[in-house]
């Protein structure tokens, strides 16, 4: 399976919204200082007209099993990581909610399907879209790619419950951030990315 954007694309793309970050356009990016993939970068990007998290990280030795592959497990760290940093970046902080006593998030439903195997010191690039948000909820695709082959695609809807566990209503401001990035009101001055033909 591969992506609909060549890597070539994909990084040139995200050299021009570091650059409009750095003039104050981009309001939800982190510091980026070298080119996508890089260890442990977050960031928004406006591809093919859908907001999407890109999350690069590279592979070590402790993520490999005996058979030298990355272990299995592993791959729902990378999107847990990837989902978190989105969270931070969209400014919703899900730690000051719990320690305010007010809630946090559990994941109610996950599915994940394996297509490819990464290996010691491969570059991936963890990609979230955000594809429905409700009232307590919110369900994420992602999908783990080295180049322009995925590797991993997953869907996972987490809930915001209470101290007790009982569901109940994410704060407001959040579900307005999640419908921002699902509308991609964050990219409205960075330039849109379509995907190379023929890929």
């Amino acid at each position: 399976m591969r992506l609909g954007l060549s890597p070539a694309r994909l990084v040139s793309s995200l050299r021009l919204n570091r650059r409009f970050a750095r003039r104050g356009l981009l309001v939800y990016a982190s510091p980026v200082n070298s080119i996508i993939p890089s260890a442990h970068i977050g960031m928004f990007a406006n591809i093919d007209g859908r907001s999407r998290h890109l999350f690069a990280l590279r592979i070590y030795f402790e993520d490999t099993d005996l058979s030298g592959v990355v272990y299995h497990a592993n791959y729902l760290r990378y999107m847990e990581r990837a989902r978190s940093d989105m969270l931070r970046l969209a400014g919703i902080d899900s730690r000051a909610a719990f320690e305010a006593g007010e809630g946090a998030w559990v994941v109610t439903d996950l599915r994940i399907r394996y297509h490819a195997p990464a290996k010691l010191d491969d570059e991936l690039l963890v990609t979230s879209v955000v594809e429905a948000v409700r009232g307590a909820s919110v369900d994420i695709s992602q999908t783990i790619a080295r180049g322009d082959v995925v590797l991993t695609q997953g869907s996972v809807t987490a809930a915001f419950v209470s101290p007790g566990g009982r569901a109940r209503r994410q704060p407001a401001d959040w579900i307005a951030r999640f419908r921002a990035i699902m509308h991609s009101q964050f990219f409205e001055t960075t330039p849109n990315i379509t995907p190379d033909k023929g890929c």
